[in-house]
């Protein structure tokens, strides 16, 4: 049986084996030479003091080999003549309800508005380089959801909530690499999560469930309190036994018709701010504290939090050798969003940095009920828009001019492909999210020496952090609160908060849909 080891070790040391196995061996009181193997469970860095360590936890093998690893297995079942459920979304929590529905012996049926995930990069390059945005064909909307050209993030705090594990297995299955098992911090890549997308539709496909994309819904079929099916934008009817909402936080026609229909749904409170972006080379030196950061080294993040009048002001969704993206759902709005390669070798980093909303900051969209969220986004959004042209070229102020109220004279070089703009974005954001950032910016310069620069820039505006509205559901069956059959579900929902969280959340859903047919 293996021994399980704790090591702190330099960063050049943790990227050779021989080392490792080295300081195991040390540290269990064995002859070096007596070690068959050491096996990295644990991977995670350590960069709080000047001397940087990566933790490791291993498996120690004396006189013995670790057996051939043998992932799990998951028994996925012939469905075609199997009970139906509709699944509107194709994101994480859509995909992975699809694939727990086919182990359960349920045929998954997903509609999805936009395009297959190969043909969702024609429509993003047409809006970095022309600035048109197609509403059903986005960074938000589209197979694999909004994560997919967002990053592809798999960190979650949301262990309880289901399996962690499990997912990482199947993305693994499906094709990412191992490392997503080892690392505190997982991340795919957008570069590499398109691929791992497609295996996963295969495998829906050949279990015989079905995916239709350019498929919006545009009603529900309800009757009696339950809902037995939707109809699509092309008058087509699709039923089944439930329907699964997986829409996703944008999904803001979806919003309005469950509004128009009386279907419960709640405004929630969510968060709203800017993109920050940095150079790399400055957050590596102030993290890592050093001119040039080691190769053994991956770019630096950073996570920063402050209460400022009684609201939390935090970076949200860092990129590391990141990217800013235009992430806008309808053409007369500026979102940004960011993401980062597998390489995560960009020479820029970029963080959301937001403001905590409360319903009581919503004041003048209180009218819109349920909906007075989305109303505050849109606002918010379209304010961008006019601010930056009327195009999707996003207005910005260097960090310190935003501080100091003056508009910048120039901008610094940005990776936002559609261009930026100028601007005061006092203009642009709410009084009370413009006072509060104002505020914490140099609290965070204070924490993190160096961060308080002219040399970052402010692009507004990162507003899509989370749905604004609650789709209210039964804590035991899962299913919505007034409507049986319907089962609403991940972020859209506002049951989950990235891939990870959100794919758990589908497959609870799968579970609880699964039980109630059985």
């Amino acid at each position: 049986m293996p021994t399980q080891i704790d090591l702190e070790l330099s960063p050049e040391a943790a990227h050779d084996e021989a080392a490792i196995k080295r300081a195991a061996a040390m540290k269990a009181g064995v002859a070096p030479e007596s070690v068959t193997a050491a096996q990295v469970l644990r991977r995670s860095l350590d960069a709080r003091k000047r001397e940087i360590k990566i933790r490791l936890r291993v498996d120690l093998y004396v006189g013995e080999h670790p057996s051939a690893p043998v992932g799990p297995k998951f028994d996925y079942r012939n469905v075609r003549d199997a009970r139906r459920a509709i699944i509107v979304g194709a994101g994480p929590a859509g995909l992975f309800a699809a694939l727990r529905m086919i182990e359960l012996g349920v045929k998954p049926i997903i509609l999805e508005r936009g395009k297959d995930v190969r043909a969702r990069r024609r429509d993003l390059a047409v809006l970095n380089r022309e600035h048109i945005v197609d509403p059903d064909s986005n960074y938000c909307f589209g197979e694999g959801g909004a994560g997919t050209y967002s990053d592809g993030k798999l960190y979650t705090r949301s262990d309880k909530r289901g399996n962690i594990r499990r997912v990482l297995d199947i993305l693994v299955e499906h094709g990412a690499t191992t490392d997503i098992l080892v690392e505190a911090h997982p991340h795919i890549g957008t570069n590499k999560l398109p691929a791992i997308i497609e295996r996963i539709r295969e495998t829906i496909l050949n279990s015989g469930g079905e995916i239709h994309f350019d498929t919006r819904v545009r009603d529900f079929i309800v009757e009696s309190n339950r809902m037995t099916g939707v109809i699509d934008a092309n008058d087509a009817k699709w039923e089944g036994e439930a329907v699964v909402l997986a829409t996703g936080h944008s999904a803001r026609d979806i919003f309005q018709l469950l509004h128009n229909k009386k279907i419960a749904i709640e405004a929630k409170p969510f968060s709203l701010g800017v993109r920050i972006e940095h150079p790399q080379e400055l957050i590596d030196r102030i993290q890592y504290k050093c001119d040039i950061r080691s190769e053994f080294l991956p770019p630096a993040n950073y996570s920063l939090v402050e209460q400022v009048n009684d609201r939390g002001v935090y970076s949200f969704c860092m990129c590391p050798g990141g990217i800013i993206a235009p992430c806008a759902t309808s053409q007369e709005e500026i979102v940004v969003n960011g993401w980062s390669p597998s390489r995560r070798n960009n020479p820029f980093a970029n963080s959301g940095t937001v403001v905590a909303i409360e319903l009581e900051d919503m004041r003048q969209f209180h009218s819109a009920g349920a909906l007075m969220g989305v109303r505050y986004q849109q606002y918010v959004e379209k304010a961008a828009w006019v601010a930056g042209g009327k195009t999707q070229v996003a207005p910005a102020q260097r960090m310190v001019d935003f501080f100091e109220g003056k508009l910048s004279n120039d901008l610094p070089k940005s990776s936002y492909q559609p261009g930026l703009h100028s601007a005061t974005l006092k203009d642009v954001l709410p009084k009370h999210v413009h006072s509060r950032l104002r505020l914490a910016l140099p609290a965070f310069g204070r924490k993190m020496r160096g961060y308080y620069t002219n040399d970052a820039v402010l692009v507004a505006t990162e507003s899509r952090t989370s749905s604004p509205v609650r789709i209210p559901r039964d804590h035991e069956t899962l299913q919505h609160t007034e409507i049986e059959g319907l089962y609403p579900s991940g972020e859209g929902a506002g049951y989950a908060g990235g891939i990870v969280s959100a794919a758990m959340d589908g497959e609870r859903i799968a579970e609880a849909l699964a039980k109630k047919f059985h």
